[in-house]
């Protein structure tokens, strides 16, 4: 059985909000970490794989919304921001750029400590079958792909070459470990066949939503960042 502690990074730059937060989630035996600051925020998140962050809009250094940008760029670890009452612009901002979830200040914690359960065990759940990059998400499982929430129709090998560049984030993959991982390693035909793929998945994803998802590291292979 894993005893495991789920980690929760908060970020608050009011101390008496920042120590409630802190207490009641420490009494709910969750691992947290504490910051006060949004550049100091945005290390941690990117340094750790937290279960969740509690992200206030209003802090120093960076706001909330553009740690939760920057963070989106790197991860998809589960969100809620904290706003004030009125600022119904910060709640709009940061659900279209990857919040999970809102709550507005002042809240009650048993609420709060609800939302944080559901969309930890969601996050679990969906680990196993889903890949996320930004607006891009892919169900393995159902072998589904989706834009920003709208459907993209793939064919099995296109599916099969934008899961394993996927699975390969951030890593250039040369078009013969392409061919061999995809096609297989009897397949007789040209790398060339790479190319063609790449510019199929462009057609559908890069030139319906105005994004470059796959990109072409000359000489060495392709690239999803």
């Amino acid at each position: 059985m894993n005893n495991e502690k789920q980690s929760i990074l908060i970020v608050e730059d009011e101390p008496q909000i920042s120590r409630f937060l802190e207490l009641e989630l420490k009494h709910e035996n969750y691992d947290t970490t504490v910051c006060a600051d949004g550049r100091a925020a945005l290390d941690a998140a990117l340094a750790r794989d937290f279960d969740l962050i509690v992200l206030d809009v209003m802090l120093p250094g960076l706001n909330g919304i553009e740690v939760l940008r920057r963070l989106r760029q790197e991860k998809q670890t589960p969100v809620i921001i904290l706003t004030a009452r009125d600022q119904v612009v910060d709640k709009v901002t940061g659900l279209d750029i990857g919040a999970d979830d809102y709550m507005t200040k002042p809240f009650a914690i048993e609420e709060l400590l609800a939302r944080i359960r559901k969309h930890i065990k969601r996050a679990a759940l969906g680990d196993a079958g889903v890949i996320v990059c930004g607006k891009l998400s892919l169900n393995s499982d159902a072998r589904v792909a989706s834009y920003d929430g709208h459907a993209v129709d793939l064919t099995k090998k296109e599916f099969d070459l934008l899961e394993y560049l996927l699975k390969n984030r951030n890593i250039v993959v040369g078009r013969e470990k392409l061919l061999d991982a995809v096609w297989g390693f009897d397949f007789y035909g040209s790398t060339n066949v790479v190319d063609v793929y790449v510019r199929y998945l462009r057609s559908k994803i890069d030139d319906v939503y105005g994004i470059t998802l796959i990109e072409t590291v000359r000489g060495a292979g392709y690239v999803i960042r």
